[in-house]
C-alpha cells in the first residue's frame, strides 16, 4: 500500500502555488467551480456588448468585461461572476452591470424555486466606467439590490484578489457580501488613492506612496480591521478552499452591513484631529463598543 505524497514545504510550496491573480476573469471563474461543471452564460460569441463605447472611440468587448459562469461548487449549484480587469480597468457599464444584476436575480429565483444557488463575485474593478457614468451608476444600484435579494436566501461571497482592487460603487457591493475574501496584494476602498489626492491634495493621501496605499487599503489591513473576513494566499487552491468554507457557513443571522451601531462606534473611536497611524488602526477598532451601543 503506497502512502500519500508529502505536501511540499518552504520554497517548494511557494513554487507549487498556482497564481489566481495571473488568471483572467474567465479562467478564475472556471478554476473555482468543480471540475467539468462550468458553463458560461452570455459569453463572447453572444456579442452582448456596450453600444456606448464605439461612438466614443473605445473598442468594445464582446462580453462587456464581465464573465458569468454557472456550475457546481463543492457539489452545490453556484454562479461565479468575474469582472475582467484587463478591459477598461474593470469598469462597470450598463451592459456589464445588468449581466451581474441579472445573474444574481436568477440565482435568487432558483433558490426560491427549490434549487439553492450560491454566488461568488470576483471583484477587480475601479468602479463605474467613465464613458457610461450615469448609466453605470444606475446599474450598480441594480447590482446592490439584486445582491441584497440573494444574500437573504443564499451566501454571496466576494473575492478581491488582484492589485487593481475594488473601488467606487462596486466597493459598496463588496461591503454587502455575506463574506469577503482578500489577498495581501488586493485593495478595497470607496475612493481610489488618485481620486483622493486629486480632490484633497497630496497631504491627505499621496497616491505615489505604495506602502501607504497598501497600509490603508490593502487586504491585510482590511481583514485586520474587520472590513473583510479572510486573508488568503494568491493561490488557486487556497482561494477555492476559502470560498468553499465561506459558502458552507450559510446565511448569517446578521450581515456586517446591518451592524450600523458597531460601525458607528468604530468611526467614533478615531479622532479626526489626531488620527492613528495605519499600523495602529486595527488595535483602535478592536475596542468593543459599550453594551447597548452595538446596533
Amino acid at each position: 500500500m503506497t502512502s500519500a505524497p508529502t505536501p511540499p514545504t518552504g520554497w517548494a510550496a511557494m513554487l507549487a502555488r498556482a497564481s489566481f491573480i495571473e488568471l483572467d476573469a474567465r479562467a478564475r471563474a472556471t478554476a473555482l467551480l468543480d471540475a467539468g461543471t462550468a458553463r458560461e452564460l452570455c459569453g463572447p460569441f453572444d456579442r452582448i456588448e456596450s453600444p456606448w463605447l464605439e461612438p466614443q472611440g473605445v473598442v468594445p468587448a464582446s462580453d462587456d468585461g464581465v464573465v458569468v459562469v454557472k456550475g457546481e461548487l463543492g457539489g452545490r449549484p453556484a454562479v461565479v461572476i468575474g469582472i475582467e480587469q484587463a478591459f477598461q480597468g474593470g469598469g462597470i457599464g450598463e451592459v456589464s452591470g445588468v449581466k451581474i444584476a441579472t445573474a444574481l436575480s436568477l440565482a435568487a429565483r432558483d433558490s426560491r424555486d427549490g434549487t439553492p444557488t450560491v454566488a461568488v463575485l470576483l471583484l477587480e474593478t475601479g468602479g463605474v466606467r467613465l464613458q457610461e457614468a450615469n448609466l453605470g451608476l444606475a446599474t450598480v444600484a441594480e447590482v446592490c439590490s439584486a445582491l441584497l435579494e440573494l444574500r437573504a436566501l443564499q451566501p454571496v461571497i466576494g473575492v478581491i484578489a488582484g492589485a487593481l482592487g475594488c473601488f467606487g460603487g462596486m466597493s459598496i457591493a463588496a461591503g454587502l457580501c455575506t463574506r469577503l475574501i482578500m489577498t495581501a496584494e488586493s485593495r478595497l476602498g470607496l475612493d481610489g488613492p488618485e481620486v483622493i489626492e486629486s480632490e484633497a491634495g497630496v497631504a491627505e493621501f499621496d497616491a505615489s506612496d505604495h506602502t501607504l496605499i497598501w497600509a490603508v487599503d490593502g487586504g491585510t489591513q482590511r481583514t485586520r480591521t474587520g472590513l473583510a473576513d479572510t486573508l488568503v494566499l494568491d493561490d488557486v487552491a487556497a482561494i477555492r478552499s476559502a470560498v468553499l468554507e465561506a459558502t458552507a457557513g450559510g446565511v448569517p443571522a446578521e450581515h456586517r452591513s446591518r451592524r450600523i451601531g458597531e460601525l458607528r462606534a468604530r468611526l467614533e473611536a478615531v479622532d479626526p484631529g489626531d488620527p492613528p497611524e495605519p499600523a495602529a488602526l486595527a488595535a483602535v477598532w478592536a475596542r468593543k463598543p459599550p453594551p447597548g451601543d452595538v446596533r
